[in-house]
């Protein structure tokens, strides 16, 4: 996900007590994991912003109520799955840290729980506007320990089977990447397509939060790059020039294919090129283009995709994961001071680099879908607003004509007693055929949904 080689493995052995730190590495950590921490907001603000307002605040609920979930994991066990530095099997740890217990002193414990928490935020934008909360919930603490911790163990555990490899893998391209994108697919497929009304004429309805949420992600994003070199060094630097840059560039090129078929220069385009380069994290004109293109692809594979995770995530995620092969060097990695000795990718003249990326990608992906596919099965579809079936409330008090027109029918959708206003229909009956009393029944009934 950056140009730079392996991630530190050392680091994320559980240390005694009487280990000295630096001070300014430990600030440094602490500063980045709460930027990252920023990140679950940022998503939650984005996502709630694309979808449609009956939906939006149902996945501001997800992405919140996840995070929790994730904290709690974390601590339970899924640090140790990860990063236990006893575990020997190369593709998942054992319960040596259950509890976070004997990791008083490893420094990346925090920084790399908001790593999961990110991940498994990205990944609920899978269930927008069908899937259930409540089973997205048991989703969370399943997946997080039989998708995440795993890819996770792979490249930065001790004695993960791709860390051992020598795969270039710097800041989370394989398992926050490809393991939200692609799982995102999976989740979206078992779940199934929305109907088809819901998708005709789909827009964001509220690209204020879009731009909102994207450059929460953009800040926190430089912690997440910066903070993965693991100290206040160089390195951490040359991460944080590239995200700046590679945010720059994909904004600009989506915007500008985007341009293309429609004669607008987007907001919603730039924002989803602006994540598109974060997430690829190198700064190149490809990138952009190539997650820009794979939106399409969710048509082809006839999966309902709503927010293009697969394309944003998983593409992105796999260009950056390509990049690293081929413009990885032992200049830039060895600028943290502790992998001096580690080789770069084909530039090096490491040529066997890019073959020891694609399979890494492969495995990465196949393992992501095949498992979230299965875990997927306890959600299913629904067909209402989510907002109003299970939120009980909606992100914001806008009120449609046609509601108010079919009252007479139905309970209005915000009396929560469930119980309809009968002088408010009386005054809907009466002002519905006036051309000029629209803006009145709109009035009441902000009103009657704001009881």
């Amino acid at each position: 996900m950056d140009i730079a080689g392996r991630a530190v493995a050392e680091d994320h052995r559980s240390y005694l007590p009487h280990c000295s730190f630096d001070g300014g590495d430990v600030s440094f950590i602490i500063v980045a994991g709460a930027m990252v921490l920023l990140m679950v907001p940022g998503l939650a603000f984005l996502y709630s912003g694309l979808a449609r307002r009956k939906s939006a605040l149902s996945l501001i609920w997800a992405v919140a109520a996840s995070n929790a979930v994730g904290i709690f994991q974390w601590w339970f066990w899924g640090y140790s799955l990860a990063f236990s530095s006893s575990a020997t099997s190369g593709y998942i740890g054992n319960l040596r840290n259950f509890g976070l217990m004997k990791v008083l002193g490893s420094l990346p414990c925090f920084f790399q729980m908001e790593f999961a928490c990110v991940t498994i935020g990205i990944l609920m934008g899978g269930i927008a506007e069908r899937g259930r909360v409540l089973p997205a919930m048991v989703l969370t603490f399943a997946w997080l320990t039989l998708v995440y911790c795993p890819l996770a163990c792979w490249v930065w555990g001790a004695n993960g089977w791709a860390f051992s490899w020598g795969v270039l893998d710097f800041a989370g391209g394989g398992p926050v990447e490809i393991g939200s994108g692609v799982s995102g697919l999976a989740l979206a497929w078992v779940i199934g397509r929305r109907q088809e009304k819901e998708l005709l004429n789909f827009r964001p309805h509220n690209v204020s939060l879009v731009c909102l949420g994207t450059f929460l992600l953009w800040f926190g994003w430089l912690g997440f790059n910066g903070g993965s070199a693991f100290g206040a060094n160089l390195r951490a630097i040359v991460a944080i020039w590239n995200s700046m840059l590679a945010a720059a560039f994909g904004g600009m090129v989506w915007c500008i294919m985007d341009y293309r078929y429609e004669r607008h220069w987007s907001m919603v385009g730039f924002c989803s090129g602006t994540i598109a380069g974060l997430v690829a994290a190198t700064h190149h004109l490809v990138s952009g283009a190539a997650c820009n293109l794979a939106t399409k692809l969710k048509f082809h594979f006839q999966i309902d995709d709503a927010l293009d995770l697969f394309a944003e995530h998983a593409i992105g995620g796999i260009v950056g994961l390509f990049l690293n092969g081929f413009f990885g060097t032992n200049e830039v990695i060895r600028l943290d001071g502790v992998n001096t000795s580690t080789p770069g990718g084909f530039m090096d003249h490491n040529w066997k680099q890019l073959y020891i990326q694609f399979t890494y990608i492969c495995a990465t992906c196949s393992y992501s879908f095949v498992v979230t596919a299965l875990l997927a099965k306890i959600i299913d579809d629904e067909s209402l607003g989510m907002d109003e079936v299970e939120i009980g409330e909606f992100a914001t008090d806008y009120i449609e004509i046609r509601r108010a027109l079919r009252m007479e029918q139905h309970v209005a959708a915000g009396d929560r007693h469930g119980r309809p206003d009968n002088a408010l229909h009386s005054r809907t009956d009466q002002i519905k055929h006036d051309g000029n009393g629209i803006a009145e029944v709109n009035e009441k009934m902000r009103d009657s949904e704001s009881c």
